[in-house]
This record gives structure tokens, C-alpha cells and sequence, in this order.
């Protein structure tokens, strides 16, 4: 039988997610299992990566099996993965020397504040289009070589290996073959160059990153390995598709266009648009990254927006307050009042990410009153999510000259309509929520199918589907209320800091 389906592997911050997709777009078998986080101190997350590729194998494997599916019937593999998520590993071996660095972590904050006073801030920002902070790669790189006892000097023999999520994951599938990364994995370290596509040698310099740790940089859609004693899967597969997770969601949201945006509902909220072919500087606390390269063809550009915490705020409800048993209770929680009656949540649990970049601001929930209940604060939490949102788009909108008039979503807690119909509310744009929430792995398998030759852009964008489209209904003079109250929020929040 001929190899006709598409595999991704979404490989996420809680869990690894595995989609069997066919060529029209139909999901034909999914599986998502979970893996643990650690939390050896405050601030710092770290992941097991022997946990991380379990939870890929189980997953796979499972849903092949849920598609009805054998591995030989799998024509091109997609992987998207948490992108800022650091690793090293020890060539000969290919056993990680220490666990991986979460993009949440904030160990090396002190680290990112002495390069700013160092004076290094304006040209990173110049040739990577980020800003200098714990949340990208470079300096988790630079701390485990340091923590770890003689790491450095066999970095510098060339004896590791630097990736991030996607990276490793090749490397296993290939059996050590390969140690490569995309375009827009790299783009998220803050050693690469933005405008060539290649890894800067002043900024690795800067970062105190050897350079033979790097991975080669390939393309978002191309066939850049097969796989080789993986186990759960035959040999000979093409890896044809990699992106980090965010870019994944915007080329699975058929955001071809200048101009067209998408928010990813996960742990946290990401925002991007498509800028074209020529990188944007943001002048109001954005940053630039690819979004995507095509074969040959010249890099897409997008201005990012992330809120750190986002489901995540969700889940310390759950498990910080134990006001519900389960995140899908939150919106029925948030139902049983009219409104949040003045409370505002600013969910900084781990800083505040753009446009303030400020990463010793703390969450902070104002306008409690005797008669704050339980649905009060998850009604808050929700506007929260919102709240950051807007301020993403907002400052997307000026630095784009450009007004949005809708916006795509995805991602677990898109599936929220109370959340769904604020973020309409707040924003002024019409909401546009697919069929399926999973457009990072769908976008995977996208990429996939283009860099194998299966399909090219315009048929894969057929594989998205719209379900629901949500229109502002707000009067104008409650949301300027709102704004107001959450800016006022926000203030109290980094002045606490």
C-alpha cells in the first residue's frame, strides 16, 4: 500500500501530541501523552528528555494505531515543538548532560539584565529581532556549560551538542544521524542572524556559545533526514516539515498574507503576524522572528507577541487555589456572575512578557470586595488572558501601520466561549476559530506535506477548516472601562515588582 499520510509530532511543554493526517486534511488518529515538569527551585522549570522522548514514541505510536494506520503508510513526518527549550547532549553518547532548560525558565534573568548594562541590548535586537531575555536560548546554553563540571571545555572540542526541542527529537529519530534545526528554531536562540538565516559569530561570542555546538540551519518545509532505528517507526521516512510550535500554528492557520494574524490559547498566549518577506523592527515592545521558509525560497517574516501565562493561569486556579476539579470548569465557574464586578486579574505568575518585558513583575489581583466570589476571580482570569491579548495586538497594529479586522484562533483554550467573546469585545476584531483547535500539529503536517512534494501551500491551506466566527458585541464605553481598570492593574502590578 502507498505512503500517503502525514505525521506530526507536536511536541509541546506538558505533553507530546501525535496526528495521523491525510492529504485532504482529515484526521485520521491523534494521541497526546503527558510527561512531568521539575521545579528544583523558584522560577526554574526543567524537562527530562528521556521523558520527553517516551512521551513521542507512546504518542506516535498510539495514534497510528487509532488511525488504523501502519508506520509504512506514513509518507512525510512534521515536527513542531516548544521552541526555546534548551538541551546539550554529548555527541559520542547522545545522552543529554543535564536536563533541559524550560522556555518558562528564568535562572539566567541576572545573566540578561549584565548584558543590558553591558550595552548589548540594541545590537542583539538589531540582528536577531529579539530582546535580551531568560525566555530565549542563548543564555540557558551558556548556564548549563558553566553548571556543568567540565562541559565548557569539551563544548569547545566539539564534544556536545547544542538544540532545542526539535533538534533533539531528529537526532533520536535518526539514530545520531542528523543535528539539525529550522529557521525558526534558530531564530528564537538569539544567535542567529535575522536577516541571513545564519548563526551570528559576534553573538555566539557575546553569549559565550561555542559555535560547533550549533546545529546546521535548514528550512521550514524540505526533506532534511530519514528516519533510522527509531524504533516506532520504519526506516526511511522523510522529516520533512520543522518549525517551532507558534510558527506551526501560523502556517497551519493559512496566514499567507501580509497582514494576517493568528493567538495560540496554550500554557501561554502567542500572537503573530505574517509581515512578509522583509523583517519589521518593532518599536513597541515586539519581537521579530521568521515564520516560515519554503524550500528555497526567501524567508517570511512575523512580529511576535507573548504573554507567559495564559492556560496556565487556568491551571493554578486548579492547582494553586483549588477552586475547580479541572480546566474545562472554568468558564461555568465563570458563568454563575454577570460580570467580574471590578476584579482584574494580571496573571504575572512568571513576569510579564511583551510589550513590557518586564520580568520581575508579579500577578496581582485588585478589586476585592466581601462580595468577590469564586466565579468573580475565574470571570477575571479569563478578561486576563484577553486583557494580555489585546495588549499584544494593540502594539501589533501600530508597528504593522495596520488595522486588524479579524483574528484566528486556536489552541486548547480557544474552545472557551466566554473567553472567546471578551477577547472579541476587547479587541474590536472578529474572532475566527477553526473546526479543530490543533492547527500547531496540523501545521506541522502541513509543512510536511509541502516539503516532501505532496502539496503546495494553496492545497494545503484547504486542510483549514472555520467552525465559528465571533463578532464584537460590546458597547464601546464598557470596554474603555474595562481597559482602563486593566491598566491600572498592570501599573500596580510591576510597581509591586
Amino acid at each position: 500500500m502507498p505512503a500517503k499520510h502525514l505525521l506530526a509530532i507536536d511536541q509541546g511543554t506538558t505533553g507530546t501530541t501525535a496526528l495521523v493526517v491525510s492529504l485532504e486534511g482529515e484526521t485520521l488518529g491523534r494521541a497526546t501523552v503527558e510527561f512531568p515538569q521539575y521545579f528544583p527551585k523558584p522560577a526554574w522549570v526543567e524537562h527530562d528528555a528521556a521523558e520527553i522522548w517516551s512521551s513521542v514514541g507512546r504518542a506516535v505510536t498510539t495514534a497510528l494505531a487509532n488511525a488504523k494506520v501502519d508506520g509504512a503508510q506514513v509518507a512525510a513526518i512534521g515536527i513542531t515543538n516548544q521552541r526555546e527549550t534548551t538541551l546539550v547532549w554529548d555527541r559520542k553518547t547522545g545522552e543529554p548532560i543535564h536536563r533541559a532548560i524550560v522556555w518558562q525558565d528564568r535562572r539566567t534573568a541576572g545573566v540578561c539584565d549584565a548584558l543590558k548594562k553591558a550595552g548589548h541590548e540594541a545590537r542583539v535586537r538589531e540582528r536577531t529581532g529579539l530582546v535580551v531575555d531568560a525566555y530565549f536560548s542563548g543564555t540557558k546554553v551558556a548556564w548549563i556549560l558553566d553548571a556543568v563540571d567540565g562541559a565548557r571545555a569539551k563544548a569547545e572540542k566539539g564534544e556536545l551538542a547544542f538544540g532545542t526541542i526539535d533538534s533533539f527529537l531528529v537526532h533520536r529519530l535518526t539514530s545520531g544521524a542528523s543535528h539539525v534545526t529550522d529557521v525558526t528554531n534558530a531564530s528564537r536562540t538569539l544567535l542567529m542572524n535575522l536577516a541571513t538565516g545564519a548563526w551570528d559569530p559576534e553573538l555566539c561570542a557575546t553569549f559565550r556559545v561555542p559555535s560547533s555546538m550549533l546545529p546546521a540551519i535548514k528550512a521550514s518545509a524540505e526533506v532534511v533526514a530519514t528516519t533510522r532505528g527509531a524504533g516506532f517507526l520504519p526506516d526511511g521516512i522523510p522529516i520533512a516539515g520543522i518549525a517551532g510550535d507558534q510558527q506551526a500554528a501560523l502556517f497551519g492557520q493559512a496566514c499567507f498574507a501580509e497582514g494576517d494574524a493568528k493567538c495560540t490559547y496554550g500554557t501561554g498566549a502567542f500572537v503573530l503576524m505574517n509581515i512578509g518577506d522583509k523583517p519589521l523592527l518593532s518599536g513597541n515592545g515586539l519581537v521579530t522572528t521568521v515564520a516560515w521558509k519554503l524550500g528555497a525560497q526567501p524567508m517570511t517574516y512575523a512580529l511576535e507577541g507573548s504573554a507567559f501565562i495564559a492556560g496556565a493561569a487556568v491551571q493554578w486556579l486548579r492547582d494553586g487555589l483549588g477552586i475547580i476539579k479541572s480546566a474545562s470548569e472554568v468558564e461555568a465557574l465563570a458563568r454563575t456572575v454577570e460580570s467580574s464586578d471590578g476584579v482584574a486579574f494580571v496573571p504575572a505568575l512568571a513576569g510579564l512578557g511583551a510589550p513590557h518585558w518586564d520580568q520581575d513583575a508579579r500577578g496581582i489581583i485588585t478589586g476585592i470586595t466581601r462580595g468577590t466570589k469564586a466565579g468573580h476571580l475565574a470571570r477575571a482570569t479569563l478578561e486576563g488572558v484577553a486583557f494580555q491579548v489585546w495588549d499584544l495586538l494593540d502594539a501589533m497594529q501600530t508597528d504593522a501601520k495596520r488595522t486588524l479586522r479579524s483574528l484566528r484562533v486556536d489552541g486548547g483554550a480557544a474552545a472557551n466561549d466566554l473567553l472567546m467573546q471578551f477577547q472579541a469585545d476587547i479587541a474590536r476584531v472578529v474572532v475566527e476559530r477553526p473546526t479543530e483547535l490543533e492547527s500547531t500539529g496540523r501545521g506541522a503536517a502541513m509543512l510536511a506535506g509541502v516539503g516532501a512534494g505532496l502539496c503546495d501551500p494553496s492545497s494545503a491551506a484547504k486542510m483549514r477548516k472555520i467552525g465559528s466566527r465571533i463578532a464584537p458585541a460590546m458597547a464601546e464605553a464598557d470596554r474603555e472601562a474595562h481597559l482602563a481598570r486593566w491598566k491600572d492593574a498592570v501599573k500596580r502590578s510591576r510597581s509591586r515588582a
